[in-house]
């Protein structure tokens, strides 16, 4: 008979990047909002993540406006209600900076997402698989993992699927 002690089971890590977004004149960057076709990919991205990642419990998203809309239009085709929680960090993060947000995820969490940017998600799978990445906007990765959240580093992710959904 398996152990079923939570320490042995897998964790799942979705990484999200925002949808496509425009770029209004005199608008900061911080408040850049999703293009027509970043609105049209961000439900896809929700339907992907209802067949593959349903489970999600927390979502940690960058407060930026782009990466806002894209789960506001991605959350409503999951069944599962994570929690979600906007955190200043993930904006302009680097791998290392976004490493130190995982490793503080709660330890009952199971499955966590994080929507993000580019280059701190890419460099960050890269470091998570030993491999490179190319997340293209609305692309997820989904990474899993054995040890705990608190053990996240270099090569954690056992399996890794990468997606672009499109709308």
């Amino acid at each position: 008979m398996g152990r079923a002690d939570m320490t042995d089971a897998q964790r799942k890590l979705v990484l999200v990047r925002h949808a496509k977004s425009a770029w209004p004149d005199d608008t900061d960057d911080v408040d850049r909002p999703l293009a027509d076709r970043g609105r049209r990919d961000a439900p896809a991205v929700g339907e992907w993540l209802r067949k593959h990642a349903a489970a999600i419990e927390l979502v940690l998203c960058s407060p930026a406006v782009r990466t806002r809309q894209t789960w506001e239009l991605a959350a409503p085709e999951i069944p599962a209600e994570p929690t979600l929680t906007y955190d200043d960090r993930i904006y302009a993060a680097s791998a290392r900076e976004l490493l130190n947000v995982i490793r503080e995820l709660p330890p009952a969490v199971m499955t966590a997402a994080i929507v993000g940017h580019n280059p701190g998600l890419e460099d960050l799978v890269q470091l998570l698989t030993g491999e490179p990445a190319e997340l293209k906007t609305a692309a997820i990765a989904l990474l899993c993992g054995d040890s705990p959240w608190s053990e996240v580093g270099e090569s954690w992710a056992t399996d890794a699927t990468f997606a672009k959904p499109r709308g």
